[in-house]
């Protein structure tokens, strides 16, 4: 066998490896892709903790509550009664920016007429109902032309 053989036949030794490990490396990016290490689950709104829930009784003040739970994220009237709501939101983000809402608690706190709890609530996304959120706007004059429309609709 001349050298020349020899040195072809050891580089097409060195080629069908590096062959085998760049299907490998290839192999092992694809499967990591799919795996969660590219996603991050961060809270949206208030953290709802178990020690704070206990701390909000019936017949506490709304005082006590706000300092318990700190302002709420909105507030509702019913007649003399009113109610505070903190939501909070787990969100899964991934690499490339897709959100989904993995899971919601409403936490909500009623008070009767002399501002003290009379209730509290926690709601889920499995109590909840689910809408599609209209995004549509009605168009006004112009909006839906282009500058260059525009002038040549004047003449």
């Amino acid at each position: 066998m001349s050298p020349q053989s020899k040195n072809s036949a050891h580089t097409g030794g060195i080629n069908r490896r590096l062959t085998s490990l760049g299907a490998v490396v290839l192999l092992s990016f694809t499967l990591a892709a799919c795996t969660n290490t590219f996603t991050s689950v961060r809270t949206q709104g208030y953290e709802i903790s178990e020690s704070s829930l206990a701390q909000v009784r019936v017949g506490q003040s709304q005082d006590l509550v706000v300092a318990v739970m700190g302002s709420p994220q909105t507030q509702g009237n019913f007649g003399n009664e009113s109610a505070f709501y903190y939501v909070e939101t787990k969100i899964e983000q991934t690499q490339f920016g897709l959100k989904m809402v993995k899971e919601r608690t409403v936490l909500a706190i009623y008070f009767d007429e002399n501002r003290k709890v009379k209730d509290k609530a926690i709601y889920t996304l499995q109590d909840g109902r689910l809408f599609a959120v209209e995004t549509r706007r009605t168009p006004s004059f112009g909006e839906d032309r282009t500058f260059v429309e525009q002038i040549l609709a004047s003449f």
